[in-house]
């Protein structure tokens, strides 16, 4: 009987944490899901493998025992033996030899490899894999005020109506599962899940970049060279900043707190940084252009007087 390489057939090394083969195997069995490939005897005979390599890896007590029937193995190959002189008894799940002969890879309908059976014996369903459904995937595109405010939307997908909860702070390619709304299984396993990925729209009047907000903040040039009050759009409301006096074009103020709440902590909130935008005073009065005539003079004067 050939060893199996369940770490290979998920692509993951021997080393991958729980989450990556996880991730492997939720990414292989969409491919491979009988739903997507019907009529394909080889994607099938992919599927149940991946099902039973993820069997195996996902359990800690079955990972540890076929790690140390690996170690095994490479030994026993390094040594120049043949396969078929491996010692199977030790590690037999079940009476006898361990395995049964003329069989095909895989018995009935999402059965288990004989290479399985024998160190694991066979399954409590007479070794037939309850193969979870389909999992559904989908978009769900909100606004940057819901985002902050957090929402509830109705949604239809694969004709039902679903309603969804958007809580504060959610970011964009963030993916929502919702257990037990995707495909049903085809033989009495779990239904499949629904995963949604949130996308959120861009806002005209903020940038945002992680949890904090960008925006730009007209001020008249007199605030920005005498300071001032200037009225800031925020997404708690509108308020009153200070200017400093001097202000230049393109200096950035920071508004602590003033950003988007954060997932799972709506109590802790990013930052707002305002980028002052100078404006310059249009259809001057003759009175303003000769004032503003005078002030060059001075500024010219006292530029001379420095320089000499």
């Amino acid at each position: 009987m050939d060893f199996k390489d369940y770490y290979k057939i998920l692509g993951v090394e021997r080393s991958a944490s729980a989450d990556d083969i996880k991730k492997a195997y939720r990414k292989l069995a969409i491919k491979y899901h009988p739903d997507k490939n019907p009529n394909n005897k080889a994607a099938e005979e992919k599927f149940k493998e991946i099902n039973e390599a993820n069997e195996v890896l996902s359990d800690q007590e079955k990972r540890k025992k076929y790690d140390e029937l690996g170690a095994n193995w490479n030994s026993h190959s390094q040594q120049g033996n043949p396969n078929e002189d491996f010692d199977w008894s030790r590690w037999s799940g079940q009476s006898g030899d361990g395995f049964r002969s003329g069989r095909s890879s895989f018995e009935g309908e999402g059965g288990f490899s004989d290479f399985f059976e024998s160190i694991f014996g066979r399954s409590h369903s007479g070794g037939n894999v309850q193969m979870k459904g389909q999992d559904y995937e989908a978009e769900i595109e909100v606004s940057l005020e819901e985002v902050y405010h957090g929402s509830t939307r109705r949604i239809q997908v694969n004709g039902q109506t679903l309603q969804i909860k958007i809580k504060p702070g959610v970011k964009s390619g963030q993916i929502l599962r919702l257990k037990g709304k995707g495909a049903k299984s085809r033989n009495g396993g779990a239904q499949g899940d629904l995963l949604l990925t949130v996308i959120v729209a861009k806002h005209p009047h903020y940038e945002q970049k992680g949890y904090d907000l960008y925006c730009d903040i007209p001020v008249n040039l007199y605030t920005a060279v005498l300071g001032g009050k200037q009225v800031v759009k925020t997404m708690k409301g509108n308020i009153r900043v200070d200017i400093p006096k001097g202000s230049e074009n393109g200096q950035v103020l920071r508004l602590k707190g003033m950003g988007m709440p954060k997932f799972e902590k709506t109590d802790e909130h990013g930052d707002l940084y305002a980028k002052i935008n100078v404006m310059l005073p249009k259809n001057l009065s003759d009175k303003e252009l000769a004032l503003f005539n005078e002030l060059a003079a001075i500024r010219k004067n006292e530029t001379t007087e420095k320089t000499k």
